[in-house]
């Protein structure tokens, strides 16, 4: 609801004009200077998760309004405890600077976080997808979306209610949106702990949900992902989209698919099998689930991968089989289980980096750890390719090389980057001659400042003459006292001391000039070479959600292996019978 009065301070006036333009309940962390801060009922909000204490700002001649706030560079404390509480939040940044006679610094929203909408590893589990899922109630059966925005994972799949609620319940989605005319059908179906968001009527139509995955793929029909028939998933599918234009997010080059959800394949378990076979969390404390008991695995999109194997068991023996020989390979050959665990592990997570380079989050330290990445990547599939084994040399043919990208970054990022773009250092040295001479310019000044000063003390004869820097006036020529009669006309005194006097001379002003222009300059070049770079990984993304895919394979066949190994587990023999014979257990 809008505050804003005639009364109110230009600020508070900007404020509610961008506030009212988002939904009800959104919370706002508007940044002033080098503060975010809250107004109102966000103010109590933030200081209700937070413990931020509550204080005013006079709104002009109205009422007092409470405010909290805290530090721009705490935003990473303080967002994930706001979200992980089940609010909407919106961060409105400053997005310019103050025009002559302009009252107030252009804002606006930047990104609108919530449970199920973010890359923020503080708000991700590392083990687990991070779904958000779109309902939406057909006439015979109920269609299902859900997203995983952190690697790209689209998925759909419509059947009854029983099917649905068993599949929100395998996946937990982290958010669930759906139409508010069908809140009546969506809310039993949903557990207390789900977040849920509802949509406005119009967003689930068919021809607007089939145009949007359309101009979303660049296709002109959705049969060639498996899904054209399943007409209430596609409507479910069509609402995320929009969900993710309505919450700021652009940049969605690494959603490149949409995936049918194959209810023939698995077999669905309901909450109470899960909570009774102990799948994923253990019934007493200090209990172990199944899926700890099974996790060796050494990479994030391995950990996801065997998660969803656990909690979505098969019924196709073919595809049971084929898993089986890929781990009993590994016991057999366990130098290979050892490489690939060696050099699995450094790769850390390149599904999620991928992502956030599609979508221009990426920053330079985890541009590094891609690098490093690609690297143990190449040694991998070297490795692979000299098998005896075709099982693993047919795997090493899928994995895309990627050499290109390799060296691309290795040739432009820095080998210890910082990790925010707006620090210095990013590009590596060699990389542009502009860059090493706007550096040169800016860091290699010392010479220049040791030839002035040197000249200065000769023409007055002041030999104790010192140079130094500060932020209120710059560069500046310290004299003594004793010193003082023999400074030049020209020279402008800035500061006295008690045992000496400060001044500025046109020399130093032309050189301080030029430092900080060529500083601006580098810090400006930089970001625009970084900003290519993330460019150029995001044309790899297909090939690198590829790799992240048959990696994970890989991290769970050694996984399983190594459990194998250590305990001694034995092969199964399946079939399509009833029986279940177990010898020597």
């Amino acid at each position: 609801m809008r505050k804003e009065s005639s009364k109110a301070t230009p600020l508070m006036q900007q404020y509610y004009s961008i506030k009212e333009k988002y939904p009800e309940g959104t919370l706002f962390l508007f940044r002033v200077g080098d503060f975010y801060e809250t107004f109102d009922r966000d103010a109590h909000i933030l200081h209700k998760v937070t413990n931020i204490k509550l204080t005013k700002r006079s709104n002009g001649a109205a009422a007092a309004v409470p405010l909290a706030g805290f530090p721009y560079h705490a935003l990473d404390l303080y967002l994930p405890k706001l979200v992980k509480a089940g609010y909407r939040v919106a961060v409105c940044d400053q997005v310019g600077t103050p025009k002559k006679g302009q009252e107030v610094v252009a804002r606006s929203v930047t990104e609108l976080v919530t449970p199920g909408v973010t890359y923020d590893d503080q708000l991700l589990e590392k083990t687990k997808n991070n779904y958000l899922a779109s309902l939406h109630i057909g006439d015979k059966e109920i269609g299902i979306a859900l997203l995983d925005l952190s690697t790209g994972e689209f998925l759909v799949s419509q059947g009854s209610p029983t099917h649905i609620t068993k599949l929100l319940h395998s996946l937990s989605p982290a958010e669930v949106i759906f139409n508010k005319r069908e809140a009546k059908q969506c809310e039993p179906m949903l557990d207390q702990a789900y977040h849920y968001y509802m949509m406005e009527e119009w967003v689930y139509e068919l021809s607007y949900a089939y145009k949007r995955l359309n101009d979303h793929f660049g296709t002109v029909s959705l049969k060639g992902f498996g899904v054209e028939k399943l007409k209430e998933g596609i409507i479910a599918a069509g609402a995320i989209l929009r969900y993710l234009e309505e919450t700021e997010h652009h940049h969605l080059h690494h959603i490149t698919r949409l995936a049918r959800i194959p209810e023939e394949r698995y077999v669905w378990l309901d909450k109470f099998t899960t909570r009774s076979l102990e799948l994923l969390q253990p019934q007493q404390e200090g209990g172990a689930a199944l899926a700890e008991v099974l996790d060796a695995t050494v990479t994030p999109m391995g950990a996801r991968r065997l998660r969803k194997w656990i909690i979505l068991p098969l019924k196709e023996i073919a595809i049971i089989k084929r898993r089986l020989d890929m781990v009993a390979l590994l016991v057999e050959d366990r130098a290979t289980a050892d490489y690939l665990r060696t050099h699995l592990r450094p790769i850390g997570d390149i599904e999620r980096l991928t992502s956030k380079a599609a979508s221009r989050r990426i920053n330079p330290k985890e541009m590094n750890v891609l690098k490093r990445a690609l690297a143990h990547l190449q040694q991998i599939r070297t490795y692979l390719q000299a098998s005896p084994h075709s099982a693993l040399r047919a795997l090493q043919e899928q994995l895309h090389e990627c050499l290109g990208l390799l060296q691309k970054i290795s040739d432009t990022l820095a080998e210890d980057p910082p990790l925010q773009l707006s620090q210095r250092g990013i590009i590596k040295k060699g990389f542009s001659a502009e860059l090493d001479h706007l550096r040169s310019l800016a860091f290699e000044g010392n010479l220049q400042l040791q030839q002035i000063r040197d000249k200065e003390s000769k023409v007055t004869g002041i030999s104790s003459l010192k140079i130094g820097y500060n932020k209120v006036f710059g560069y500046y020529l310290e004299v003594t006292h004793t010193h003082k009669e023999r400074v030049p006309d020209h020279w402008i005194r800035k500061q006295t001391l008690v045992n000496a006097e400060r001044y500025i001379t046109p020399a130093l002003k032309i050189y301080e000039e030029q430092i900080l222009a060529a500083q601006e300059q580098m810090i400006l070049l930089e970001q625009q070479l970084y900003q290519k770079l993330v460019q150029e990984v995001a044309h790899f993304v297909p090939q690198m959600q590829q790799n992240a895919k048959l990696l994970s394979y890989l991290d769970c066949y050694q996984s399983f292996a190594q459990l194998a190994i250590k305990h001694h587990y034995v092969r199964p023999t399946l079939d399509h019978g009833y029986a279940i014979k177990i010898e020597e257990a």
